[in-house]
């Protein structure tokens, strides 16, 4: 939901992409297998592994904060294990905005090449209509197709939202710390989002050694407030990793 409560600023599965679940994790080509299309793309479905989340750390709340944490296997189409992800979650309410924090592993149960690809990662998929449109900025300032494949510290993205009046939108933010940082960004038709070492070209992870990323996310309303992103992400950016 919107920080003022009117409206949600995700959807799950539209039509365009009905493999896509608001904001979640998807990754192509682990050592030739999808963990993207989940079995819809009959041209695809005999390469398509399966992933099997469970919850490891119950929600914890307090005023104005929630942490939770999903440990997931990631499985070829024989069953066998290829990596467990690990996401730690922090969402906290801070009035008129919401940031949420992921600290996201990656451990490797065999030696892992993850090819090179035009998408795959964290992804935000938002209710974009073509009638009503909407804008993705980055933080070299380009928008829409020209951020597509570009690399950028952050990219915004704001749209009408069905149940509201005026725009509302989610920017997510890349830490410094992760692989190919500043990374390069997906930005599709419909303003899908999403960081992607993968289109810088095929990255690996050796049996045994964990890759970790960190990402935060705002959610806003009204226009994207670059002042205020940009201020998160310079303590996002001074935040050590766990």
């Amino acid at each position: 939901m919107a920080p003022d409560g009117k409206g949600e600023l995700t959807e799950n599965a539209p039509a365009h992409h009905p493999w896509q679940h608001g904001l979640y994790i998807g990754l192509n080509d682990v050592n030739g297998y999808g963990f993207w299309s989940e079995g819809l793309n009959p041209a695809r479905a005999h390469l398509d592994g399966t992933f099997h989340p469970r919850l490891i750390k119950e929600a914890q709340v307090t005023e104005q904060q929630v942490t939770w944490s999903v440990e997931t296997d990631y499985r070829d189409p024989q069953g066998n294990l290829l990596f467990k992800e690990t996401q730690n979650w922090e969402f906290n309410d801070l009035g008129d905005h919401y940031e949420m924090y992921l600290h996201l592993q990656m451990y490797a149960e065999v030696d892992l090449t993850l090819g090179h690809y035009p998408y795959g990662g964290l992804f935000l998929r938002m209710p974009y209509r073509q009638e009503s449109g909407g804008m993705a900025l980055n933080s070299e300032g380009k928008i829409n197709e020209e951020a597509e494949g570009k690399r950028a510290r952050w990219v915004a993205v704001q749209m009408q939202i069905p149940d509201r009046d005026g725009v509302a939108g989610i920017a997510i933010m890349d830490h410094s710390m992760n692989l190919e940082h500043p990374v390069p960004w997906r930005v599709d038709g419909e303003l899908g989002i999403c960081p992607s070492c993968s289109i810088a070209g095929a990255w690996t992870i050796q049996q045994g050694e964990t890759c970790t990323f960190q990402y935060d996310v705002l959610i806003f309303t009204g226009d994207i407030p670059i002042s205020k992103v940009e201020e998160s992400w310079t303590l996002f950016n001074r935040r050590k990793a766990q």
